[in-house]
């Protein structure tokens, strides 16, 4: 069914089942498995049932969801890695995308199917790029590291000083006649007002990948609707390319214009901290955590959420030269996705929103829910290529890869101590 890429997205017309747009293939599935898939569906509804998701006995899947009676997305995958949660964050991530772009009232009220076909179109760079981020493998230059598209978290750096960057970011978004401003490196959230973190966490992760849109430009201004702020009111997201890797982002009305901000603003604001932001990039390139940071050699990556905030870091662990080499970046965090999904789906469940996914058909999942009672906080995982481990607290949650060599009774103390190390250093 699918082609050159193993997830589809299809976009339909909730009520006549006319389609709107595909993604993810070079070619376009036939219009008949387009209306199969569509059919199953309506023919559910019409008996009373509500057809969510099901599988292949090859490990393939396909995900319904409609939304506010309008549109309807499909999730299709054939790759058994591909997991159900990644397909319905994948739904609820376009769709949050076609908000953002064209406004709720376009979608909820279809007036004309042939014109939203062509305003659709507008959408597409930025549903390919997440459709890209959770699937792909990408190079080390790439998106890799970023997981706001699966967590539903902030995806940060945390800079060892951020004041002075902090106060210029104030500073320059109160001249932008804008209470909502921050800066981006390498498509990590580094410093922000208040008000830009009270933005809901989905807002802020499609906020941070249409500022970093490819080609990158010196300075952009889009008109953007805040999926859960701002649903029927556009914005502008005014966007300014600081050096390659960084750019700060204001969020305003219908003043002051682009032409103004860029010319009169960013040289007198930014010149004084350019090395501040260089230090910035450097970091990313070592790791999102503090430089002073030292953790067992054997982590290979790690991905830390603060539950509270809804931030996230996530960084490769300290280079090592072993024989044979390590797993590589692109493969160590196409795991961690792999293993948060694991944890979150089977374990962690708390983080997921009742009777919003089908519960998994394995036997592991039906026999620990129903023999304990408790709330698990810890769990692990062996395989051929490293062991994971995770570690939930009341205000954090860890999901560490370790190397083959570690002895599984010493995990939980590397993953504990790697938490502690980690959140007395930066109060993350």
């Amino acid at each position: 069914m699918l082609h050159s890429q193993s997830v589809q997205l299809l976009c339909l017309t909730a009520s006549s089942g006319v389609p709107l747009f595909s993604r993810g293939s070079a070619k376009p599935l036939p219009f008949s498995i387009i209306g199969s898939l569509n059919g199953v569906h309506m023919f559910g509804m019409g008996h009373d049932a509500s057809l969510s998701c099901c599988e292949t006995d090859r490990g393939g899947r396909v995900l319904w969801r409609v939304f506010h009676d309008s549109l309807m997305l499909i999730g299709a995958s054939s790759n058994a890695e591909v997991s159900e949660l990644h397909l319905r964050r994948l739904l609820e991530n376009a769709w949050n995308c076609m908000v953002l772009v064209l406004g709720l009232d376009e979608l909820a009220n279809v007036r004309n199917v042939e014109r939203l076909k062509r305003e659709l179109r507008s959408c597409y760079r930025l549903i390919d790029m997440l459709l890209e981020r959770g699937v792909d493998d990408l190079d080390c230059d790439g998106d890799q590291g970023l997981m706001g598209d699966l967590t539903h978290c902030t995806d940060c750096i945390l800079l060892p000083q951020p004041d002075l960057l902090q106060e210029t970011l104030e500073s320059f978004t109160r001249a932008a006649e804008s209470e909502f401003g921050c800066l981006l490196v390498r498509g990590r959230l580094a410093v922000a007002t208040e008000k830009w973190w009270r933005l809901a966490p989905q807002e802020l992760i499609l906020l941070s990948a249409i500022a970093n849109l490819p080609p990158g430009k010196t300075s952009c201004d889009y008109p953007v609707f805040l999926p859960q702020g701002s649903p029927n009111v556009a914005l502008r997201l005014m966007c300014f390319q600081l050096l390659p890797g960084a750019i700060a982002c204001v969020l305003c009305g219908p003043k002051p214009s682009l032409h103004q901000v860029e010319n009169e603003q960013v040289c007198c604001f930014w010149s004084p901290v350019v090395d501040n932001l260089r230090s910035s990039l450097d970091q990313v390139e070592r790791s999102p955590l503090y430089p002073s940071i030292t953790f067992n050699r054997d982590v290979l990556c790690l991905l830390l959420i603060n539950r509270d905030s809804r931030k996230s870091v996530a960084s490769l662990g300290p280079t090592c030269s072993k024989s044979p080499p390590p797993l590589s970046p692109a493969r160590r965090w196409e795991i961690l996705r792999l293993f948060y999904t694991f944890a979150v789906t089977r374990y962690f469940t708390s983080e997921e929103t009742p009777n919003s996914w089908c519960p998994p058909s394995d036997p592991l999942h039906e026999e620990f829910s129903s023999g304990f009672t408790h709330l698990p906080v810890h769990c692990y995982l062996l395989t051929d290529e490293c062991k994971c481990y995770a570690v939930q607290t009341p205000q954090h949650q860890l999901f560490l890869l370790t190397d083959l060599s570690v002895p599984t009774f010493a995990l939980r103390s590397v993953a504990t101590h790697t938490l502690d190390v980690i959140t007395t250093a930066t109060g993350f």
